[in-house]
């Protein structure tokens, strides 16, 4: 259970007057106040998601020197090969630059590393393949931008190379970002003067524009919808538009690939949200990369073949499944290492039998349930390789550049990274950085407080209120799903259901709702106790068997306080 709640509040006589002047409720009226938003003209543009609303693709450094040799690759008839990566972000990222190049009738193939064989990045056996096979020009999506040896190489080799990739560049000692040599580099993080939070599906899908124009790319939206929503980059301004954009296309079955996911996932006549996603598509996409060769996600979604698109479906899914007893096993026993030890700043963590297809996703676990970094590392051969997971307020690319000395290789987000040093280095690694996070965070406990956004009656969680909430979507990433409370409800008929969630109902006077509360099995005697309680949730439609009912997803509960108490 949270340790506090805190309920944003507004002035109410402002929170009637936009919720009038917006034609919205007074709770649908907070919850945008909460994100920003105190004007109707600006709600009025945030609910309005069109493709014309997107940021001029010239923001891009170098988006332009791309595109002009990119055609005059398709003029003197050269061959082009795209470089990806083995995540859902850079697969679609892949599919998206692929499907752009054909359409301009440029021969073209793809080269995706093998996490296993090639590790992550930019790697030289492309070069190699590029110039074998008479590649006059090698395209990176979703990395590259730390590739400097790699770029030289390039140079060398004779291949002309465009990176594009969003993730953060390296800097110089006056704190200016180093770019490898290319002939472009096209990269958000290069203008600081710019903030455009892209994946790499996301700057393909401008770079597709500039190529195709605005109505053939848009029917790539899909794809850069999946890597928008599985990169995690804060779904405002371009982000949200293509997020929802794409959802519309995904819930049309515009794509044998989407339509055959969509079938192994079991999810037929279902309404795909940015959420259902993420569970759902994004983590079978994920798992080929994880557990095999990332390669036959990108054939499957560019391939108009149904049988081979059907095929290649049901083994991301089988994938997928291995994926997560694997993932079980390696959580189990990273906990088991740390039953006894003291609570450090952060966690640093390593097993010579751990997947490495499955660490980060481990890690993010560790963060999730300690509050503090993750470092989570598979050693073979003597080099520890590894995936970091950081809290909100850190910086973990930054706190990895203190201990670049000591390291073969980082990169990757503020929030999410990626490393790799010699299994000599483990225990000096894990002195120095416990030392930079502590000297960051300090040394004050995480706190596990709860944010709220508006107070309800459990009579005002309806229809029409979903209805109007779900103008916010597509949720998660920088507009996540809104937390509402609800005072002096009974909790009726609570029980443990499958491996450890909590079903109940909610009831106020005569009114109830059906609730869920996740992991939460192990509190079950405390609310069988007589008494009122106070619940936080998210309410939802929850569609089963044909039938549409409302549910609560419970945040927290706990007993009643007094009405003149803050919840």
């Amino acid at each position: 259970m949270a340790s506090n709640w805190y309920v944003r509040r507004t002035n109410p006589e402002f929170v009637r007057y936009l919720a009038g002047a917006s034609s919205i409720s007074t709770t649908t009226a907070q919850v945008l106040i909460n994100r920003g938003f105190k004007t109707p003209e600006e709600i009025s543009d945030f609910f309005d998601a069109a493709a014309n609303k997107l940021s001029d693709p010239s923001l891009l450094p170098d988006v332009h020197k791309a595109a002009e040799r990119i055609k005059e690759a398709a003029i003197n008839g050269e061959k082009v090969l795209v470089h990806g990566d083995y995540d859902a972000d850079g697969v679609t990222a892949t599919a998206i630059l692929l499907i752009t190049l054909r359409s301009l009738d440029i021969k073209c193939d793809y080269f995706i590393p093998n996490r296993f064989r090639h590790g992550y990045g930019f790697n030289t056996e492309a070069i190699r393949v590029a110039k074998e096979k008479g590649f006059g020009l090698i395209i990176t999506v979703d990395c590259g931008i730390t590739s400097f040896n790699e770029a030289e190489e390039a140079r060398s080799a004779g291949v002309d190379l465009i990176i594009t990739d969003h993730h953060e560049p390296q800097r110089d000692i006056d704190g200016m970002p180093k770019r490898p040599v290319a002939l472009a580099v096209v990269n958000p993080k290069l203008r600081p003067d710019v903030e455009l939070p892209l994946c790499g599906a996301g700057i393909a899908l401008k770079l597709a524009y500039l190529l195709l124009g605005s109505d053939m790319s848009s029917a790539l939206f899909d794809l850069a919808a999946i890597g928008t929503v599985a990169d995690m980059v804060p779904l405002h301004g371009d982000n949200r538009i293509i997020a929802r954009l794409g959802l519309e296309l995904i819930n049309n079955d515009s794509r044998f690939a989407i339509e055959a996911l969509k079938d192994v996932s079991s999810l037929e006549g279902r309404k795909i949200s940015a959420g259902l996603l993420g569970y759902s598509l994004i983590p079978r996409i994920n798992a080929t990369g994880r557990i095999s060769d990332a390669s036959e996600a990108v054939e499957m979604l560019v391939s108009d073949n149904m049988d081979r698109v059907q095929t290649i479906a049901s083994e991301l899914n089988s994938n997928n499944y291995k994926r997560q007893k694997i993932e079980e096993g390696v959580l189990r026993e990273a906990l088991s290492m740390l039953k006894g030890r003291p609570v450090e700043s952060c966690i640093v963590l390593h097993n010579d039998d751990w997947h490495e297809g499955v660490i980060g996703i481990v890690a993010s676990r560790l963060t999730d349930m300690f509050k503090r970094p993750s470092f989570v590392l598979s050693v073979k051969d003597g080099v520890a390789t590894g995936s970091a997971r950081s809290v909100s307020s850190l910086d973990i690319c930054e706190c990895l550049s203190g201990t670049e000395d000591i390291l073969i290789r980082y990169g990757g987000h503020k929030q999410a990274a990626g490393l790799s040093l010699s299994t000599d280095m483990i225990s000096d690694f894990r002195e120095r950085m416990i030392s930079i996070v502590r000297e960051r965070l300090g040394d004050e406990e995480p706190s596990d407080d709860l944010y709220i956004d508006a107070e309800v009656s459990l009579k005002d969680i309806t229809f029409p209120l979903m209805k109007e909430l779900s103008k916010l979507e597509p949720f998660g990433t920088g507009n996540e799903e809104p937390v509402l409370a609800a005072r002096d409800l009974e909790v009726v008929s609570p029980r443990v259901v499958r491996k450890n969630h909590l079903k109940m109902k909610l009831r106020f006077d005569s009114y109830t709702l059906d609730a869920i509360w996740f992991n939460k099995g192990d509190v079950l005697q405390r609310l069988i106790e007589p008494g009122k309680f106070d619940a936080a949730f998210i309410p939802s439609i929850n569609e089963w068997g044909g039938g549409k009912s409302l549910q609560l997803t419970v945040k927290d509960i706990r007993p009643s306080v007094v009405k003149e108490e803050n919840l």
